[in-house]
């Protein structure tokens, strides 16, 4: 599943023990989607997408999320979590080499086009 938009707030991280005495660590953030009804969602990176994926106040994102729900105690509760995280917008750069623009000079050569047409 997948949800865009602005991330508007960004809260403390959050770490701990479970209780096989793992340690464990949470980012949580909000973003506001877009559109004439915006709606704000609280989204969690865990553990090591928290480094992966560094997000900042501001940034405009697409998420791939997993929303689960779970209850307790007769009452329900959802957490999204975001597994992959872009960048979106005229600020950021892909800086991925196989993204990169091609340099047309790169491919040119002494010899004439053998093209059939």
């Amino acid at each position: 599943m997948e949800l865009s938009g602005k991330v508007i707030q960004k809260l403390a991280e959050v770490s701990g023990n479970s209780r096989n005495g793992n340690t464990w660590r949470k980012q949580e953030f909000i973003i506001e989607t877009p559109g004439n009804y915006p709606k704000k969602v609280c989204v969690a990176l865990w553990g090591d997408k928290i480094d992966q994926f560094p997000i900042a106040e501001g940034d405009e994102v697409k998420l791939s999320v997993d929303p689960e729900s779970r209850e307790y105690n007769g009452r329900w509760y959802t957490d999204i979590k975001a597994y992959r995280v872009e960048k979106m917008g005229a600020g950021t750069a892909n800086t991925s080499a196989a993204n990169a623009p091609l340099d047309v000079d790169t491919f040119h050569s002494d010899e004439e086009d053998q093209l059939p047409f």
